[in-house]
Parts: C-alpha cells; sequence; structure tokens
C-alpha cells in the first residue's frame, strides 16, 4: 500500500503533461506539418459541399 499510492499518483498527473514548444506565427503563413490529407480544390469543395447537404437539409 505504501508504494501503490505513490504510483497511482504519478500515473494520474502523467496525463497533465503539455508539450511546451512554441511556434511562433507570421500572418499568411503556415507553419504547421503538411496536410496530408489535402487533396485538390475541386475535389475539397465537393466533399465539402456534400457533407453541407447532408447536414444542414433539415434546417
Amino acid at each position: 500500500m505504501k508504494y501503490l499510492l505513490p504510483i497511482i499518483a504519478l500515473f494520474a498527473l502523467s496525463a497533465c503533461y503539455e508539450d511546451t514548444d512554441v511556434t511562433i506565427h507570421e500572418p499568411g503563413v503556415y507553419k504547421g506539418k503538411p496536410d496530408s490529407h489535402v487533396k485538390s480544390y475541386e475535389e475539397r469543395e465537393d466533399i465539402l459541399s456534400t457533407r453541407f447537404q447532408q447536414v444542414q437539409t433539415d434546417r
């Protein structure tokens, strides 16, 4: 029991860790990771239009 409580406490607090890296933002410049799901503009417009029609038609 003497070791169990500290182990449980450490395990519970480990979920609170947050990466502290700072990203400096500049207007109009994307500095994130490349998006591997990017499609051409037309394909993206078709997908978004279809999704919009499926969800928003009842409103």
